[in-house]
């Protein structure tokens, strides 16, 4: 890959120019940022999403934006074996190499303990550690003999503990673990594996959260003074540090977890 370089367009304009990479939950939020960002760097962008609409526009923004960089979306419901073998398929369809796989996608729950079904818990780490699992393994083949990067979006919860959040919390754990034992395994294949921990960022799910809280108003101020910099984060916060991973100005660094929570979990109770 190229390096990245430090034009005053910024270290992102040509870095992944005529690399190919995949996003799965793209459509919105991180994952739409992130796509956003590996485009503007040069790649070629691969959304994958269970959600159409937001998909399929996506892919036409970002066509708009450089439509000498192509952009294609993939319906997928990542809770499925059968979707996830499909990805593969349509991906041999129209690429025949794949260099940067963010596995994005992931689902929450706000459940006290003793109320969470196997239901939930199945789902749940279904899409957000099992996703991940076999969607780089049926990806991997697709990878260059001179390697390339898989990221993982993981969260803060990894390692904090926070109420109502147990199945979610153990998804996110699972998928640092699944970064670090994927690293060491891909290592002689020249792939690099890492993973983000994102803190509170402003996204739909964000949005939604809030408007259910029985104080919006306070609940935000609140969770903004919990952060030393002073203000939550947003998707390009998280996309950046992807753009880092995904080039070869992280070529030495693999198998660890970058925080991107503007300094959250730093205090003794975040």
């Amino acid at each position: 890959m190229k390096s990245v370089n430090s034009s005053p367009n910024g270290p992102v304009e040509n870095c992944l120019r005529g690399k190919t990479a995949m996003i799965t939950g793209g459509a919105r939020g991180i994952g739409r940022a992130i796509a956003q960002g590996l485009q503007k760097a040069g790649a070629n962008v691969v959304v994958v999403d269970c959600d159409r609409e937001p998909g399929e526009a996506l892919v036409q923004e970002l066509t708009g934006k450089y439509p000498d960089r192509p952009v294609s979306f993939v319906l997928a419901n990542l809770e499925t074996l059968e979707d996830i073998a499909a990805i593969g398929y349509r991906f041999s369809k129209t690429h025949e190499q794949l260099d940067v796989l963010v596995n994005n996608a992931g689902i929450e729950m706000d459940k006290p303990f003793e109320k969470i079904l196997a239901a939930d818990w199945n789902r749940i780490e279904a899409v957000n550690l099992r996703a991940p699992f076999f969607l780089t393994q049926r990806m991997l083949p697709f990878f260059p003999v001179t390697g390339g990067a898989i990221i993982n979006i993981s969260s803060i919860h990894s390692t904090h503990a926070f109420a109502n959040a147990i199945p979610y919390a153990c998804s996110k754990a699972g998928l640092v673990a699944l970064t670090r034992n994927l690293a060491l395994e891909l290592a002689h294949r020249h792939i690099r594996v890492n993973a983000l921990c994102p803190g509170y960022v402003d996204t739909r799910l964000w949005d939604t959260y809030l408007r259910n809280a029985p104080d919006p108003a306070h609940l935000a101020a609140q969770t903004t003074a919990l952060h030393p910099l002073g203000r939550r984060g947003v998707p390009e916060d998280v996309a950046r540090a992807a753009l880092f991973l995904a080039t070869d100005a992280s070529s030495f660094i693999t198998g660890t977890q970058i925080v991107v929570d503007g300094g959250l979990t730093i205090r003794a109770h975040p």
